[in-house]
């Protein structure tokens, strides 16, 4: 099993590297807006951050989803495991599910102020490009692991579905954060169906009413059908300040200081929680 492990490990590792050149070369020749901060800064901590959470989570929970969905199969755990449905079935229905798991995941992390605190790493970015998809606390990362496998195991989730899930949820996270020129009228019917970076720059907006829409990943259909949906920022896409008004001084958001985010100042005015503020 770890060697099916490693082995799926490195396939969704060069998707994901090829992915992210492929989106920092478009980045370059057709960016859709002229960054402020500097590159080379944000680029060390959102990098370096990344790599930081590969290094931590190998130590510790490694492939947890996907060792959940070998252990759900051979002990015929999980929901999908006591019903007899087509293989293709199963598969379809598990990645929807495990993609809405994700919706709400990242819906509670706003709503409740403790995991708010963490998050609010991801959202210190004050520009938005291919390294704000890998911008996340260790912390949100295993917890996120652990939430992920523990859906995979009630749903018993097969080891395939689980494999095309992560690698939609990571190429997801890296396109919606890009900086790729697309067009408005394309953008629209695109977003029919996926989160564009458009849609999702919108959540990463300084406006707390904005940053508490878009939360979907891969499909914008669980930000329609739930009432998160924004379809236009208050300014313009081009003019649309990003990060959070609490962290505007990017001396303060190197990869050191991100690591104690979750531990300075006050909680602000995003978490849903309105009784939280300023405390």
């Amino acid at each position: 099993m770890l060697d099916k492990l490693g082995f799926e490990g490195m396939i969704r590792l060069g998707i994901a590297i090829g992915f992210f050149a492929l989106l920092a070369l478009w980045e370059v020749a057709n960016p859709r807006r002229k960054l402020s901060e500097s590159k080379r800064r944000r680029w060390v901590a959102n990098l370096g951050i990344i790599f930081f959470n590969m290094a931590i989570v190998r130590l510790t929970v490694g492939a947890f989803a996907m060792s959940m969905a070998f252990y759900a199969q051979k002990n015929g755990w999980g929901l999908f495991n006591y019903l007899e449905l087509p293989r293709w079935i199963v598969i379809s229905v598990s990645i929807i599910i495990l993609d809405f798991a994700i919706y709400l995941q990242h819906v509670v992390v706003h709503a409740v102020p403790i995991f708010w605190r963490v998050h609010r790493v991801h959202h210190t970015d004050l520009d938005i490009d291919v390294t704000s998809g890998l911008r996340f606390h260790p912390i949100e990362i295993v917890v996120s692991l652990i939430y992920k496998s523990a859906v995979v195991l009630l749903i018993g989730a097969p080891v395939f579905a689980v494999l095309i899930f992560e690698i939609i949820l990571n190429g997801s996270s890296l396109f919606n954060h890009s900086n790729i020129n697309i067009s408005v009228k394309i953008d629209r019917w695109l977003r029919w169906i996926l989160v564009t970076p458009d849609m999702h720059r919108i959540h990463h907006s300084a406006l707390a009413e904005e940053t508490n829409s878009n939360f979907g990943f891969s499909v914008s259909w669980w930000d329609r059908l739930c009432g998160t949906y924004k379809k236009d920022p208050l300014l313009d896409q081009l003019d649309l300040q990003i990060g959070l008004i609490e962290f505007r001084n990017q001396n303060e958001l190197g990869l050191p200081e991100l690591f104690i985010v979750p531990f300075r100042g006050k909680m602000g005015n995003y978490s849903f929680q309105k009784k939280e503020i300023g405390k």
